[in-house]
């Protein structure tokens, strides 16, 4: 099969491998999409060094299930699923048993630990397999899997009060998801963006003000979601948070942040939390809502060939909504 590969830092390279056997428990999916994620550039990029290499980046991936293991189920031959980031869990630890998944110092991450979507075909845990919404095409599911699913439990971790006033700083993939499930519940979202398309999308879908990266919200925020990978945002974000906001950090990585000043930053009870990953139960809420009600997503298509191309104009800023790559039909 063809498959992009990361063997060294800054490169990303498009060759031939075997086409992965599933495990016991295991399902071999067939990929038709694969969204592009920030968290792939990193790993390309060496932010995030690979704990598999070379490694298949990507876990945005939409396909139908080819083969089984003998213990897999849930997910017949020929079905549509979706595979993940969270690959697996122990399922044993203290985490694990307090429904904590995402937090389980034994957890594995596809495009990470293992081959993920930037190929031909991919394996997934059948237990870590999402069952998708219909309604959806392939290239519309594809950002609900990392980005609407982060998005989501960020959205829980920011603890915005019903009907409250939502600062989003960066909008991309995630944020332009999290943005309609925040306003169809009432909320109030003001965007911080540093790209012009992506404040006139933020205003599309919605956002009360989407405003330049030096820009503030015209209001005190009740609750703040910070996607882009920048932490010199951090105290910017604390900032604009009113009496008892809450900050939250919904990247796997963060530059450096610059020292916080107690009195202007967390003082009246501000508070700071981070996201890590997320438990398939956060999966299967996502995906319900979106089920239930309509989430437009924003994509902006690449042909598999062009994954190196995708990557460095997400890197650039140049995307729209979200990145996906497109494989040919099985039959091509």
């Amino acid at each position: 099969m063809r498959a992009w590969v990361v063997r060294t830092p800054g490169r990303l390279e498009l060759t031939e491998l075997p086409v992965p056997e599933p495990g016991p428990d295991e399902l071999l999916v067939r990929v038709r999409t694969c969204g592009v994620c920030r968290t792939d550039l990193h790993v390309r990029d060496g932010d995030l060094p690979p704990h598999k290499s070379p490694v298949v980046p990507g876990h945005e991936v939409v396909g139908d299930v080819v083969a089984t293991g003998p213990r897999a189920a849930g997910h017949p031959t020929g079905s549509r699923v979706g595979v993940p980031w969270l690959r697996r869990t122990c399922g044993t630890c203290r985490y694990c048993a307090r429904h904590q998944e995402n937090l389980c110092p034994h957890s594995r991450y596809t495009g990470w630990d293992a081959d993920g979507g930037y190929a031909e075909y991919v394996t997934v845990p059948a237990a870590y397999a999402y069952s998708l919404p219909s309604g959806y095409s392939d290239t519309e599911l594809a950002p609900l899997l990392c980005a609407g699913i982060i998005g989501y439990r960020a959205l829980r971790r920011a603890d915005l009060p019903r009907g409250g006033r939502l600062g989003i700083y960066g909008f991309g993939g995630s944020a332009h998801l999290t943005a309609q499930v925040a306003t169809g519940q009432g909320a109030t979202v003001h965007v911080v963006t540093r790209s012009p398309a992506a404040q006139e999308l933020a205003r599309e879908l919605g956002a009360a003000s989407a405003t330049g990266s030096g820009g503030t919200p015209p209001e005190p925020l009740d609750a703040a979601i910070l996607f882009a990978p920048a932490g010199g945002l951090v105290p910017v974000a604390l900032e604009a948070l009113d009496s008892g906001g809450t900050l939250s950090i919904a990247g796997i990585y963060l530059s450096e942040i610059p020292p916080l000043d107690y009195e202007r930053h967390l003082f009246r009870e501000r508070t700071v939390r981070s996201v890590t990953a997320n438990t398939r139960e956060d999966g299967r809420e996502f995906l319900a809502q979106a089920a239930a009600h309509r989430v437009r997503t924003t994509v902006t298509p690449y042909p598999f060939e062009e994954a190196d191309r995708a990557l460095d104009d997400l890197a650039a800023d140049r995307v729209d909504g979200a990145a996906v790559l497109v494989l040919p039909p099985a039959d091509v």
